[in-house]
């Protein structure tokens, strides 16, 4: 696992031991950075789910503001605090050990992307949108990035949300929200 590009390009990531993370695959993580090539610069972003970091770290190595990363276990946290000091990116990021629903629940800023990548086999995607939408913590145009098992069915949104583009990587499925700005219309 590898930083693909910007600042911090080629730097080797710590990766979590065992099978509890699943960390997206550089091919799935360079294809979305792709897709959201033009929406990372000076960008605020929260990294739910954060894992190892990766994403997050990936949008600060690409000139992202700054990021916060939320992960509920004590290990992933240190990984993260660890993959940032590698970076050289602490200064540009908070990181939270917490569970990351009460995370949304209390949350007072809001953010121009979002990556989620829950476990898979869980609710937590559908209860994290929820959570999203509900306390309105997205910017006007922001993007939630959510990667799912590919036959995974996304939960209806309501306006100024609206569903974009899947992409389908094998098993994997990139799907993005985008929040409209008051009064745009498709």
């Amino acid at each position: 696992m590898r930083v693909i590009s910007g600042q911090a390009r080629g730097r080797k990531l710590k990766e979590l031991p065992g099978m509890d993370t699943r960390p997206t695959t550089d091919k799935v993580k360079e294809a979305l950075f792709n897709i959201i090539q033009f929406d990372v610069e000076g960008r605020r972003v929260l990294d739910l789910f954060a894992g190892t970091g990766q994403l997050g770290i990936e949008a600060l190595s690409r000139t992202a503001e700054f990021c916060v990363f939320v992960d509920q276990r004590k290990e992933a946290i240190d990984v993260i605090r660890d993959n940032l000091a590698l970076c050289r990116y602490t200064d540009r990021a908070q990181v939270i050990q917490g569970d990351s629903l009460a995370f949304l629940a209390s949350c007072r800023q809001k953010f121009d992307l979002i990556f989620l990548d829950p476990p898979y086999h869980t609710d937590l995607l559908e209860q994290s949108i929820q959570g999203i939408l509900a306390f309105d913590i997205l910017h006007d145009n922001g993007i939630m990035v959510c990667e799912t098992a590919a036959d995974r069915i996304m939960p209806s949104v309501d306006p100024p949300y609206v569903w974009g583009r899947d992409y389908r990587y094998g098993k994997i499925r990139l799907t993005l929200c985008r929040r409209q700005r008051a009064g745009e219309i498709l």
